[in-house]
Parts: structure tokens; sequence; C-alpha cells
């Protein structure tokens, strides 16, 4: 498709994205529980428990009780006992509740963020710390858990996009009708398309990337494609992208 369609079909896709009707039981997205709070800790949980389906994603966030967040390691775990979801068991989720509670008890999520991130305008400086700061909070091992909040890797180019980090980021630092804006120290043009099979898809098809590799390079290459349309803000058209994709808008007449 021509880049100018490409750019049309964009525009018009994320102005009408830009609702919070997008946001429902019918139209099951993470987002619809995190928003609900407002919080940097609950919306953590809920970017990192964002994979699988949708609709069962929903269900499992709408079950849990966040004001665990602030228990006793002990009320944590009895009350979390039980809970699973998909590779993560019920230590699992524990563990994360732990570690997000005692890594915020002096200070916030995007302070941890922020000092990475202002080391060069890097947003992955950020995203780095905070999973460095995360696995110190509070040692726990295992596949579930190790699966759910990710480790630093040793190359910042060879590695996965981090879809969910990058999705939490989005919905902290912009703000719209969708996406929550509750920080103020990240740049919204630093920030990284949070890459899923969907749009990767998608922006294969749109000719926005030629990496058919679904790694962190694709999702700065996807990143800087679309900073040509929008060079402030970039990942505003990423939840348009995702919507095309996931409802597989490319096998009928708008791509």
């Amino acid at each position: 498709m021509h880049i100018e369609r490409v750019a049309e079909l964009l525009e018009r896709e994320s102005l009408k994205r830009d609702d919070i009707t997008e946001l429902s039981y019918e139209k099951p997205d993470p987002l619809l529980v995190a928003s609900r709070y407002r919080d940097e800790r609950i919306s953590l949980v809920c970017a990192l428990f964002a994979y699988g389906n949708a609709g069962q994603i929903v269900r499992f966030l709408d079950s849990l009780d966040f004001s665990l967040l602030d228990a006793e390691d002990d009320e944590i775990r009895r009350r979390l006992d039980g809970y699973y979801y998909r590779f993560q068991k019920s230590e699992d989720i524990a563990a994360l509740f732990i570690a997000i509670k005692r890594l915020t008890e002096n200070g916030s999520i995007e302070e941890i963020v922020r000092e990475g991130y202002e080391e060069r305008g890097d947003i992955r400086d950020g995203l780095f710390r905070l999973i460095s700061r995360l696995r110190s909070a509070y040692e726990h091992d295992g596949d579930g858990y190790d699966f759910l909040i990710g480790r630093v890797p040793a190359h910042r180019e060879r590695c996965a996009p981090y879809k969910r980090y990058m999705m939490y980021f989005r919905w902290m630092v912009r703000k719209d009708n969708l996406d929550m804006g509750l920080w103020s120290s990240i740049e919204r043009r630093d920030l990284i398309v949070p890459l899923d099979t969907h749009t990767h898809k998608v922006s294969l098809r749109l000719g926005l990337v030629g990496r058919k590799s679904y790694d962190m390079k694709s999702a700065v290459e996807l990143t800087h494609a679309l900073s040509k349309f929008d060079p402030d803000d970039p990942v505003r058209y990423d939840f348009a992208l995702y919507r095309i994709g996931q409802e597989r808008l490319y096998e009928g007449e708008v791509i």
C-alpha cells in the first residue's frame, strides 16, 4: 500500500479507536480493568498478565483483589492460594504482588523507570531497570514467574519486544480517551510500540516494517516508521494497529 494511503488509514483508525467504547466486555482489553483503578501498581499487574485470550485476561484480572498490594506477605500468599493463570501458579502471582508492594514502599514505579530512561533518553534503559528492581525486591524462581516479569537481555536489539511492558508505558505516559497519562517524566516520542503478533502482521502487510522476525529490532523499526506520521507521538497508532489485526480487518477491504 502506498505510504499516503497507509497514513490516511492509520489516522482514520486511530481517531476512530480513541473512544472509551473501545473498552468493554464486548471488546475485552486489560486496559478496561486498569483504567477502572488508574493506579500505576495495579496497571502493571494488568499489563503483565496481558497475554492470551483477551476475554480470559479480563476475567482473571476481575477476580483479583488489588488491595492485596498493601497487605502483609503471608496474607498475600494465603489470599492468592489456588489462583492461577495459564503459565503462572499461585506462588508466581503472589510473588508479583509482593515484589510490586516492596518495590513501591519508598517510591514510585515512575521514579524507577525515569532513573534509567534519563541516562540517555532510551525507554529501554527504564524498562531494564524496572525488571532488575522487581527481581531484587523479591527473589522468586520458576518458569511461570520468569515469563511473567522477564529478564534483562544480554543485547538490547537481539531480544524480545517486551510487548507487555511497552504497553504499560503507553498507558502511563500517553493521555487520551484510552491511555491514562499518569506519568509526566517521560516523553511520548521516546516510547516504543508494544509489538505483538497482530501489530507485527499488519505492519508487514502495510509495509511499515520489513523484518519478519518478531523482536525488539522490529518494534524499534515500526516506531521509527510511525514517527514519520507523528514524530511527537508515534505510539498513538498502536491501538489502531492492534484492533485492525485483532479484528482481522486486513482480510477485508480496510487494507
